[in-house]
């Protein structure tokens, strides 16, 4: 009888030779194989403690509250085979199921639940959370798994965040990863939550110990898949074919793929990256700005508390279209309620300036690039996102009461003020704004100003908004580089929540005696 070191051999020698070739391609192409924290993941899982049946890895996944399952994301089979473990658990009927996945940010959680509400199809889902522009792999296989969590669960979330491409924030993710995990299991309490992850995430110190801290307590099964070391081992097995195998108490791994078959399509995306030709992404563009503007005024942009921090900043960053028709824009801003005159207005500012911030949707909308406008409208949404991305009409209503006017002038001044000042620190190249003909920056002046602009046309109100803003951001621009105030103490004025009446007014008054305290 053939010894298990033979079995082995006979079984793999031909694969082996194919898979020699691949992995080279592989490696020309792709260094990230060599850090750290993908070399933590095969060194943890080097051997298996015994063979599992179905019956077996059922019971398993039975007694698990947690379920991370490892995605190859290349290989379709690791998505169909989540989903047909989250299908199976579902039908059993004993407890209720939930989805969550590293594919769509955390940040997209708001178009997911519109594709779930049937309110959005495939194709705008598609586009919208920028599957093939941020993901870009097969789209049809992670499709029926939404679909399926869709047809038998409870809910579905995205738990990833930005960056991606870093490795070095790859412990941060992890730590935000499990944040979002608890949030699930808090907003449904006795439901077993599937988490389809990225197999490196899931080494015994990267999301699974940063989830234990988050949940200390919880019953977490890592469900690893087609692990070459595992696999080869098993290729020794006198079974046909060895369906699973436990490494430990929590953890087992599944055979649905060959070594070859994954890296082969690896390498094919691989390819066919290398040969894609688009047009351009302003997405990582903006990003880059918002995130730049965010460590300079020394924003954690994963803070997982409220404070003199945003909570989970990286949740917040804004959808980017570019190139978006204007039939994209209504359709998304009708959702909103947003009346036609002010999407008529918006879609104007993108005519003259080339992009536009929206934070009724919090999107962005661009045509034409243009470094001054973008930089200011990523500091306006990083006002918003520190405010909680309070949910405004921009513009000037006739119909309002008279205090809620006045408190909107207000808190669109120091809006414009931010804004301005945030473009500046992030393109200096912009032109200092010219108020020389203006009377001199005074909380009397201020006040005379909103009293005429509240009695005023829409245009007029929008002027003169946009010109006592600039004016008091270039004053706070003018201090910071006379060093009278630090970034931080920049920071308080855009995490400032100034909807309460009054608020607005008085932080307005504060910041217009700082300023002429600093210039003596």
């Amino acid at each position: 009888m053939a010894s298990a070191i033979n079995l082995r051999s006979r079984r793999s020698a031909a694969q082996l030779t194919a898979l020699a070739g691949v992995e080279r391609e592989i490696r020309a192409q792709d260094s990230h194989s060599r850090r750290k924290y993908l070399r933590e993941f095969n060194q943890a899982f080097t051997g298996y403690d015994s063979v599992l049946d179905s019956q077996q890895l059922q019971e398993a996944l039975q007694a698990a509250d947690i379920v991370l399952i490892g995605d190859y994301h290349a290989l379709p089979a690791a998505q169909r085979h989540a989903a047909t473990l989250l299908e199976q658990r579902a039908l059993a009927g004993d407890r209720r199921v939930v989805l969550g996945v590293e594919t769509i940010f955390a940040r997209d959680q708001h178009i997911l639940e519109e594709w779930w509400r049937r309110e959005i199809d495939e194709g705008e889902l598609r586009q919208r959370i920028r599957f093939d522009l941020d993901w870009g792999y097969d789209w049809t296989p992670f499709y029926e798994l939404l679909m399926t969590a869709r047809e038998h669960g409870e809910a579905i979330y995205g738990l990833d965040c930005m960056p991606r491409d870093n490795l070095r924030k790859i412990g941060a993710r992890d730590r935000h990863a499990a944040a979002k995990i608890g949030e699930i299991c808090e907003g449904h309490p006795g439901a077993m939550v599937f988490v389809l992850f990225g197999e490196s995430h899931l080494a015994p110190g990267h999301l699974p110990r940063a989830l234990r801290k988050e949940i200390p307590g919880s019953r977490i099964l890592t469900v690893l898949q087609n692990v070459d070391a595992l696999y080869w081992r098993a290729a020794g097995e006198r079974a046909d074919k060895v369906e699973a195998v436990r490494v430990g108490d929590d953890v087992v791994c599944v055979f649905n793929a060959t070594p070859l078959e994954k890296y082969e399509s690896y390498r094919l995306f691989l390819d066919q990256w290398s040969r894609c030709d688009t047009g351009p992404d302003f997405a990582p563009t903006i990003y880059n700005l918002i995130d730049s503007l965010a460590s300079f005024l020394e924003i954690n942009r994963y803070s997982p508390h409220n404070s003199t921090q945003p909570k989970f900043l990286i949740d917040m960053l804004p959808e980017v279209h570019g190139n978006s028709s204007d039939a994209v824009l209504r359709r998304l801003l009708s959702r909103k309620g947003i009346d036609e005159t002010l999407v008529d207005s918006m879609l104007a500012s993108v005519e003259e300036r080339g992009s536009v911030y929206l934070p009724q949707v919090n999107a962005f909308h661009i045509r034409e690039f243009t470094m001054m406008h973008a930089a200011e409208d990523a500091a306006r949404f990083l006002h918003h996102a520190c405010r909680g991305l309070p949910q405004r009409l921009n513009g000037h209503r006739p119909n309002q009461d008279s205090a809620s006017a006045a408190n909107d002038f207000y808190r669109r001044v120091i809006e414009n003020a931010v804004a301005y000042f945030g473009s500046r620190v992030l393109y200096p190249a912009r032109p200092a704004y010219d108020d020389s003909a203006a009377p001199p920056l005074s909380r009397a002046a201020l006040e005379k100003a909103a009293q005429t602009a509240l009695h005023a046309s829409s245009e007029k109100f929008e002027v003169t908004l946009q010109d006592w803003g600039y004016r008091l951001g270039e004053e706070i621009y003018k201090v910071y580089l006379a060093g009278k105030v630090k970034p931080r103490g920049v920071r308080r004025l855009f995490l400032a929540h100034l909807d309460s009446p009054g608020t607005a007014r008085r932080v307005c008054t504060a910041v217009i005696a700082r300023l002429r305290a600093a210039s003596r």
